[in-house]
């Protein structure tokens, strides 16, 4: 087996209550890499089409990959996959903190579990040793009691990975949660623990992930991460915080459900401030390995709004989501927002979306104060987005309407409330207007997981890479972003921080650590079509249970339909037809069905799913 792997994976039945060890094929690892890469093609080929997301047959697996667990900078990533109940299509989820090296360091690569329990469990694997046992007294608890109890109980030294009340519930973008506030966010994964009554997965191990050459690693390490200082005073300092205030003026965030003007309609940005923010902080805090340290504890929360001490600061997704985008400039409220949202396990970037959208509902008269149990859902009113979070994660009478996320929300409250809704195929948009910088409508409209924001790779690509061009020359450079794309894919399916390959000065940088790690002498040209092979993978799954995201329905408010009239963003539109027609064009797929084209997937060295795409129906 190839360096950096364990070489180990596990499936759980929940319904027979069987574990089972798998052996990796080293050839499947070196074309998928690991992460949702390596999840696609597993799920692919294993799990029968048009499951339902809550039902039995749906499988989640937890998934790392080679760099996970190494001195590789950044090597702190794990990766969920499933069906999402939100898309009814393919859905992963990235999250960093200590528990995928310790998943690695517990003996296994990957977990995947099938089935369901019949009382709530949990599943335990100590040094290579896996059990199920009895989470009944955990059932009700939240992830941060959850956790401590764990501790508790197994030892300071675990690291768990659970869901709170909201997957217990099974509301529809609900998160899971690892390390006390780091969240496996997007695709509503946790409702798929809480339908299978999977509390929780609690690893312990000292095992080591063996290395191809451990003093190039080393060297590389302290080669590189001189190179980081800059990086540190900002990122480090402020985390993604440090452009929200910006962001509000700039057109880059949603203002007011997508249908605001920042400098207009949320002028008062101070309180969203990198410095003000910051100087709420106790301490950073860096996930395995990391020497950036972009995450910080804050101190507790005093007034209307009390939270813990040590309670996670909460990031630019979720100040604008929470912030811009409800007209809600005040701090303490977003903290104790993404407070809950930790400790229910909830995804801030959905969460934002929906009370939004019931806001705008509210203000459009399509629900009174009745309606929402008394709750005033008035723009700005950060009491009634407290109140109603909890109402939603409990599913507590309006709570319930609004828990399956804008998109099933609008079509039960009905009464023209659907333009209101800001989703791609059921997954809400996450805080980039795609007319500020159009990279991020390619990610939004063309990923298979919808509306995901760590899919831009102009953002993500290293910084030494940057090309500045003006807005609307995608005719031009698709092929370049389809480049860049690739890589991206790579990366995250690899264990390593999109953030810290980003602040690399070049993507060998990149390279060189994979090869010192794995032992494939694989050049940046070379591992390009990698990635692609993980999109089309992806992507075919998504085929498979009858989706085309050629088609998908993309709110006007997006594509700048009607435009703006005034401020940064003043008669910008996005040309929905020529970006899916370059962009496919670029990739080698079919314009009309979204589908990776024959010759591109014998290309790839895909020649079994180019036989199943083309020869079969799909």
């Amino acid at each position: 087996m190839a360096r950096g792997y364990t070489g180990k994976m596990l499936w759980v039945d929940l319904t027979e209550n069987e574990l089972k060890d798998e052996i990796l094929d080293e050839g499947v690892c070196k074309q998928f890499v690991g992460g949702y890469g390596l999840g696609a093609k597993i799920l692919y080929d294993r799990q029968q089409p048009r499951v339902d997301p809550l039902g039995t047959n749906n499988n989640v697996g937890i998934i790392t990959g080679p760099l996970t667990g190494t001195a590789a900078i950044g090597g702190s990533r794990y990766t969920l996959v499933g069906k999402s109940p939100l898309t009814n299509g393919w859905g992963d989820a990235n999250s960093g903190g200590y528990f995928g090296p310790y998943l690695k360091f517990a003996g296994y690569d990957a977990v995947f579990v099938t089935g369901k329990a019949q009382k709530p469990v949990y599943l335990f694997i100590h040094d290579g040793r896996p059990e199920l046992r009895d989470a009944t007294h955990f059932w009700g608890k939240d992830c941060y009691e959850t956790e401590d109890i764990f501790q508790s109980e197994l030892g300071r030294g675990v690291k768990v990975l659970c869901i709170g009340q909201a997957g217990e519930n099974m509301v529809r973008f609900a998160a899971v949660m690892n390390d006390r506030g780091r969240a496996a966010g997007r695709s509503g994964l946790g409702a798929v623990f809480g339908s299978k009554k999977l509390k929780a997965v609690v690893v312990a191990g000292r095992k080591k992930v063996p290395v191809f050459d451990r003093q190039a690693l080393d060297d590389l390490r302290k080669k590189y991460r001189p190179l980081l200082t800059n990086t540190i005073d900002w990122l480090g300092n402020h985390g993604t915080a440090f452009v929200t205030a910006g962001a509000a003026h700039s057109g880059d965030s949603p203002v007011k459900n997508w249908g605001g003007v920042g400098v207009r309609d949320f002028p008062d940005v101070e309180a969203l401030r990198a410095e003000n923010i910051t100087s709420q902080r106790i301490k950073k805090y860096a996930c395995y390995g990391c020497p950036i340290g972009c995450g910080a504890h804050m101190k507790a929360g005093t007034g209307e709004y009390p939270y813990e001490a040590g309670c996670h600061r909460p990031e630019y997704e979720t100040l604008a989501m929470l912030g811009s985008n409800c007209l809600n400039n005040n701090l303490q409220a977003i903290i104790k927002l993404n407070d809950m949202c930790n400790r229910y396990g909830l995804d801030t970037i959905s969460l934002g979306a929906v009370l939004a959208f019931v806001m705008e509902c509210r203000e459009k008269g399509l629900l009174s104060a009745a309606d929402t149990d008394g709750i005033e859902m008035t723009w700005g009113n950060h009491r009634s987005m407290v109140d109603m979070t909890r109402k939603l994660a409990e599913r507590d009478g309006f709570g319930d309407v609004i828990a399956d996320g804008v998109r099933l929300a609008a079509e039960r409250i009905g009464n023209g409330s659907k333009p209101y809704a800001m989703h791609i195929q059921g997954q809400e948009l996450p805080a980039h207007d795609p007319k500020h910088d159009y990279h991020w409508g390619l990610a939004y409209m063309l990923d298979p997981t919808p509306a995901r924001h760590t899919q831009n790779a102009d953002i993500f690509k290293p910084m030494g890479d940057v090309v500045h061009v003006e807005r609307k020359s995608y005719m031009d450079e698709s092929k370049s972003y389809r480049t860049h794309t690739a890589l991206q894919h790579v990366v995250n399916s690899s264990g390593m921080c999109a953030f810290v390959y980003s602040c690399f000065p070049h993507v060998d940088a990149y390279a060189e650590f994979m090869g010192a790690v794995t032992g494939w002498d694989r050049s940046i040209d070379e591992l390009g079509p990698v990635g692609e092979g993980i999109l089309a993978m992806r992507q075919a799954f998504n085929l498979r249970e009858g989706l085309n995201s050629a088609g998908f329905e993309i709110p006007g408010r997006m594509l700048g339909n009607p435009s703006f009239k005034e401020g940064p963003l003043m008669d910008v539109s996005l040309d929905r037809e020529d970006l899916l027609k370059t962009y496919f064009a670029a990739l080698g797929w079919d314009e009309r069905t979204a589908r990776p084209k024959r010759g591109k997937l014998l290309e790839l060295g895909l020649e079994d799913l180019a036989k199943q795409l083309w020869d079969n129906a799909v």
